[in-house]
């Protein structure tokens, strides 16, 4: 499914229609270069779930965000920092999953993707017009 989008609301608006097809043990693996709007992204799937959306930020400096308090909890991992796949694999990403939904940015660094994720590609075309692609 494509989505286009032309403000950082509207890139939320679909992440939180996505949100509420998700489950507990899901992943959505965020592709998209620098800028792109994947943390808006992350902000409306958050919304979606039932946690705040102000409380979102992004986990570069962190590497992982768990917002709790809506239907699911929310991991928010963004792995921007990391170029070395052992520092990838001692995350545990595939234990801290589960009972949650994931969200990790710049999936395109795993090595291992996990089995059958939620695929979003999002675009910058022109000004703030984002192309959003959903693979399931």
């Amino acid at each position: 499914m494509i989505h286009t989008t032309h403000s950082e609301t509207e890139t939320a608006a679909v992440g939180r229609e996505l949100a509420a097809t998700l489950s507990a043990g899901d992943v959505v693996l965020l592709f998209g270069d620098l800028g792109a709007g994947k943390t808006a992204f992350v902000r409306g799937l958050a919304e979606g779930l039932g946690v705040s959306r102000d409380e979102v930020s992004s986990p570069t400096f962190t590497l992982i965000h768990e917002y709790r308090g809506g239907r699911l909890p929310l991991l928010h991992v963004d792995l921007y920092r990391l170029n070395d796949p052992r520092e990838i694999d001692d995350l545990g990403l595939d234990e801290l999953g589960n009972g949650a939904v994931m969200a990790i940015e710049w999936a395109e660094k795993l090595q291992r993707r996990p089995p059958e994720p939620v695929r979003v590609t999002i675009a910058h075309v022109e000004g703030d017009t984002r192309m959003i692609t959903i693979e399931r």
